[in-house]
């Protein structure tokens, strides 16, 4: 069962969140602060496929809940909501370990669709073939049936999102590939979003395996267009 865990304070979005989600063959959980949230996250018995979490909660805000949640598990998937217009915040969430945002207002069929995105990214997880596949690239193996990227032997923890990214930059050595191809490729052909997601995870994702994040050796810009992988 696709399980999912809703964080959200105001009863009538949370409600609103839940029942839609229930009608698309989603098992929902719901909580209404952050402590909660947390709290039945880190139960030994919990298995979430996606958490939904509000950023602008009393107590513990949305964005602390995101930062140990995704501290906890690096594969779940992690959505914020927030009412708040301000690309800051968006930004935030998404350098914290957030794999998408929604915007208040939002119609049913947005939110299916971001979850429905989210969902089969995190179901791929484990899903890959019996045939290792190993990836050497200068001083990285990427492992791509154990999802594990080592730099000079040493592990680099990634996201389900992050894990995408540079299974993609790796298939895909020295190609100089626009921000709309690597949107389309990792998070879908039908997602809503602005295609800036993809600049904050590549940045998020440079501090992981840059030895300096503001000069990138590896993950490299090509202005005007997009990224490419150095294969060095």
């Amino acid at each position: 069962m696709k399980q999912i865990l809703v964080c959200e304070d105001e009863d009538a979005i949370r409600d609103f969140v839940v029942i839609n989600l229930n009608r698309s063959g989603y098992e929902t959980t719901d909580v209404s602060n952050g402590e909660e949230a947390i709290k039945i996250f880190q139960k030994p018995d919990s298995n979430f496929d996606i958490v939904l979490i509000d950023i602008m909660m009393p107590g513990v805000d949305g964005f602390e809940v995101c930062r140990q949640i995704r501290k906890a598990d690096e594969n779940v998937g992690i959505i914020m909501l927030t009412a708040k217009t301000q690309e800051m915040d968006k930004v935030r969430g998404l350098m914290l370990g957030a794999d998408d945002y929604i915007s208040k207002p939002f119609s049913p069929s947005e939110l299916i669709a971001r979850v429905d995105a989210i969902y089969r990214r995190v179901s791929m997880v484990g899903a890959g073939s019996k045939k290792t596949e190993i990836i050497i690239s200068g001083p990285f193996k990427f492992n791509k049936n154990d999802r594990v990227l080592t730099k000079n032997n040493k592990p680099v923890e990634l996201t389900q999102v992050e894990y995408q990214l540079i299974t993609l930059f790796l298939e895909n050595p020295n190609v100089a590939m626009e921000r709309t191809h690597i949107l389309r490729e990792v998070w879908g052909k039908d997602y809503f979003g602005d295609v800036k997601i993809v600049d904050v995870n590549i940045r998020r994702l440079r501090m992981k395996i840059e030895d300096d994040p503001s000069f990138p050796t590896y993950i490299q810009t090509v202005w005007g267009y997009g990224y490419k992988w150095n294969d060095k």
